[in-house]
């Protein structure tokens, strides 16, 4: 099992990290709310949304307990790097084909990207924050204990 260095991520990373998801997901949803999109337009690109911030955390817990040494099933990793990269490609497809001006079209892009950073490094904060903690007794949570 490899080891890791577990260092506590700064405030300023982790305030940073819910700046981002916050601000790409309110931008993304605020834009949506106000556009004149139709109603089944303003779901699909939601559930893009949504799909694709599920996906990330999946790739990013998936890859960290795999370098932590904590069993991921080829199949699982597999489907979280398809899902992300689908829910990418659908967003892409989706912004293609819209018919909107080309800066609406980015300013969905560049909120659902900011979103997908922000997802991932939220749970990486959450993570490291996680493994750093010390139990009541004073000492790191031991997986192997388990």
């Amino acid at each position: 099992m490899k080891t890791l260095l577990n260092h506590e991520p700064s405030a300023a990373f982790i305030g940073a990290s819910w700046v981002a998801l916050g601000a790409g997901m309110a931008g993304y949803i605020i834009g949506l709310w106000r556009s004149e999109l139709l109603l089944n337009e303003k779901g699909y690109y939601f559930t893009i949304l949504m799909y694709g911030l599920f996906s990330v955390v999946s790739v990013q817990k998936s890859v960290r307990d795999r370098l932590e040494g904590i069993p991921v099933t080829d199949v699982y990793y597999g489907i979280s790097w398809f899902s992300t990269i689908l829910a990418i490609a659908l967003l892409v497809i989706g912004l293609w084909n819209a018919t909107m001006l080309p800066s609406e079209k980015g300013f969905y892009a560049f909120a659902f990207l900011l979103g997908l950073f922000g997802a991932i490094a939220v749970q990486k904060n959450t993570r490291d924050s996680q493994d750093s903690t010390p139990t009541k007794a004073g000492t790191k949570f031991d997986k192997d204990s388990l």
